[in-house]
């Protein structure tokens, strides 16, 4: 039986338009309630990825501020989430001898261990080394191994690997917030653990998580996470497109897409007005009215931009066969009209909006799409770290001890 965690854990989503920070206990049978919520418009970053040092670290301070005088509680340690810096995913195959005797523990520590120096460039660092199916003495099928016999034993592991320079940022920037990186997990695989059920998770499915700077992709099949992506275009993008378009300040694009934005054209669209202030005019006096087709014409060729992307990653990556035909959107900015819609149409697929699943604490507004990956995150602490340092069953990880290390030396030195 897959062990679980109990106690205090905390979770920070560090996207390009909010930060959120979870704080939850959990109970030891696999149940979390969240007792601290904290979540601030972020800045100093792009595209998921640090541009400012100080301007990100004051947004994470401000959201975690919150979150712990919710909870009455004090964080030393947080799951972070990772959704930009050149994410890279790709499935490979090891083998040892296990010469008759029972596979153990010291068997997949050796196993797992030959992944680590294969994939590790001077540029980029292993995030997550998750098994995907073992063999034994070429017999397919195997999901744990342990207190099996036989002669070799083989695994096919996912591989996700990050650019080094993003994650020292990002660990250097959580650091002087007082705070360490207990681990981190990427984006889509946390939203997925939090928003999909059993059955999409076995079967095969698509998880889309649409954030402010970042689209991220996860492939989930047979139990496990077998693909991950990551495309530099979000919601963010969106608003731009409108203020360009229409000449209007970006908070104000932001409003629009808000209150009348859609994806997908419907037919009052030509007779329906809206009112555009225009950048550098303070006189509103003679508003500039467009029709609303004109807003739905900026925001669709973006969003169709996002989902032809997120096919040819599919495609070119090989997984598209294991990939079914559940697609389930998460993150902010699946919540524009029509979204679902247009990805049915585009990716040819199934779609439904992912909400957190089995957390308990969370108000209306802190249980949507948006919130998922945090949520999600809190549901690796419980149902995947600590197996990590197994370094066996099926969810098995490997956990990113260089991270923890420096983020540690710059606690104690500055």
């Amino acid at each position: 039986m897959a062990k679980t965690r109990a106690g205090l854990i905390a979770a920070i989503d560090i996207g390009t338009t909010k930060v959120a920070c979870f704080v939850a206990r959990a109970n030891g049978a696999g149940g979390i309630r969240v007792s601290g919520v904290g979540h601030h418009a972020s800045s100093g970053m792009r595209a998921g990825t640090i541009v400012d040092m100080e301007a990100a670290q004051a947004s994470i301070l401000t959201a975690v501020t919150a979150a712990e005088q919710l909870a009455n509680e004090r964080l030393s340690k947080v799951f972070v989430n990772l959704s930009g810096g050149r994410l890279a995913s790709r499935t490979m195959g090891f083998e040892v001898s296990i010469a008759g005797h029972e596979v153990g523990e010291a068997d997949l520590s050796r196993i797992f261990g030959y992944g680590r120096p294969k994939v590790e460039q001077p540029d980029q660092e292993l995030i997550h080394c998750i098994p995907t199916g073992y063999s034994i003495d070429g017999s397919n099928g195997i999901r744990d191994p342990r207190g099996m016999f036989g002669e070799s034993l083989a695994v096919n592991m996912h591989l996700v690997t990050a650019s080094s320079a993003a994650l020292r940022n990002l660990a250097t920037c959580v650091a002087r917030c007082h705070l360490d990186i207990e681990a981190l997990v990427v984006s889509p695989y946390a939203a997925g653990l939090a928003v999909l059920v059993e059955d999409e998770v076995d079967l095969g499915a698509t998880l889309v998580d649409m954030g402010g700077g970042a689209t991220t992709i996860a492939v989930f099949y047979d139990g496990n996470v077998i693909y991950t992506d990551s495309i530099p275009t979000g919601g963010v993008n969106v608003t731009k497109d409108i203020a360009r378009g229409l000449s209007t300040p970006l908070v104000h694009a932001e409003r629009m897409k808000t209150l009348y934005g859609s994806a997908i054209a419907a037919a009052t669209d030509e007779r329906e007005l809206i009112d555009v202030p225009l950048v550098g005019e303070e006189n509103h006096a003679h508003a500039n009215h467009v029709p609303r087709s004109v807003l739905t014409g900026i925001i669709r060729p973006r969003i169709e931009e996002t989902f032809e992307l997120v096919r040819d990653r599919l495609e070119n990556s090989g997984v598209a066969r294991h990939a079914g035909r559940r697609l389930v959107l998460t993150g902010g900015a699946c919540q524009l009209q029509g979204v679902p819609e247009l990805a049915a149409l585009m990716l040819e697929k199934q779609v439904r909006i992912g909400r957190p699943l089995r957390t308990g604490g969370l108000a209306d507004a802190t249980s949507g799409p948006a919130f998922a990956t945090c949520a999600g995150m809190l549901r690796f602490a419980v149902e995947k770290f600590d197996q990590s340092r197994d370094y066996g069953g099926r969810a098995a990880e490997m956990p990113i001890g260089p991270i923890s290390k420096f983020s540690q030396w710059l606690r104690e030195n500055f």
